[in-house]
């Protein structure tokens, strides 16, 4: 992984992390390193290491950023190519990679707090693949989504953004 992924990354985290629901962005990065740790960078420096146009750190920025994401500062570097940091299987990195992209959702669907917040809680979990595969068995058994929904979240959940069934049915019902 390169530098600028890795801080892309990290940004991710962060947002879920203070429960914005949503990414940092480099300015809210930005500030709250100025906040917190009374040191500065500025949003384009951040920025420019992002895009690999800066493709080091100098040390005192590196332990910046280090003490502000909690990681060590030796995470701050790109990876060689090939290069993993612990013995991990082929479902161990499309775990990680499941991972990101239930967190990209959730940014996507950030209007949606129900949406948003199942999405995060997914990607928190340890086995997001066993949710989604368990979604996928709820929806396969007929009506079982639907009295779950009723016992779990009876007054919670909002069907005006459900999807209408495409039988050409006028009667407005909807499936989930």
């Amino acid at each position: 992984m390169k530098l600028g992924e890795k801080i892309r990354y990290l940004r991710e985290v962060e947002g879920s992390i203070r429960g914005l629901g949503r990414e940092m962005t480099q300015q809210e990065i930005v500030r709250a390193l100025k906040k917190e740790s009374g040191a500065s960078i500025s949003q384009s420096y951040l920025s420019q290491i992002e895009k690999g146009a800066r493709p080091h750190l100098t040390n005192t920025t590196r332990l910046l950023l280090a003490r502000f994401f909690k990681v060590h500062p030796g995470y701050l570097v790109d990876d060689p190519e090939g290069y993993h940091t612990e013995l991990i299987s082929e479902v161990r990195t499309l775990e990680e990679r499941l991972d990101l992209w239930l967190i990209a959702g959730a940014e996507r669907f950030r209007r949606d707090a129900q949406v948003s917040h199942a999405l995060l809680e997914a990607a928190k979990h340890d086995d997001s693949r066993g949710c989604l595969v368990l979604l996928g068995a709820i929806l396969d058994t007929p009506g079982l989504a639907e009295r779950l929904l009723q016992v779990l979240k009876p007054n919670g959940h909002s069907r005006e953004n459900g999807k209408r069934k495409l039988d050409g049915s006028t009667r407005g019902e909807e499936i989930l």
